[in-house]
């Protein structure tokens, strides 16, 4: 009984590392869409496209890549990032996006 324990921990192991790595991908792509989606507001009101992005990088994680895209009618914030785990940065990375569209005020 110990020893077929002690030869299933190592799959133990990385099954529960891998349940935990999607986990904490789950997490960032709800920390983008909201980002996503108070950015489209910040940006749909007329503030400026830095400070957007700014407040999208604040809300998510500082290398995460903002795109915003305004225009008469709608505006469109755009967040992609990349997340590997801290326990792992030699691992590839998962990569988690999120988009939010606005009517734009005038």
């Amino acid at each position: 009984m110990t020893a077929e324990t002690a030869a299933m921990l190592p799959a133990l192991m990385a099954v529960l590392a891998a349940a935990l790595w999607a986990i904490q991908a789950v997490g960032a792509h709800l920390e983008c869409v909201d980002a996503a989606r108070s950015a489209a507001r910040a940006a749909a009101r007329g503030e400026r496209l830095d400070q957007v992005r700014d407040l999208a990088r604040s809300a998510t994680r500082p290398e995460a890549e903002v795109t915003v895209n305004r225009t008469p009618e709608h505006t469109t914030v755009h967040i992609s990032l990349a997340v590997r785990p801290p326990w792992g940065p030699a691992l590839p990375a998962i990569h988690v996006t999120a988009s939010a569209t606005t009517p734009t005020e005038s």
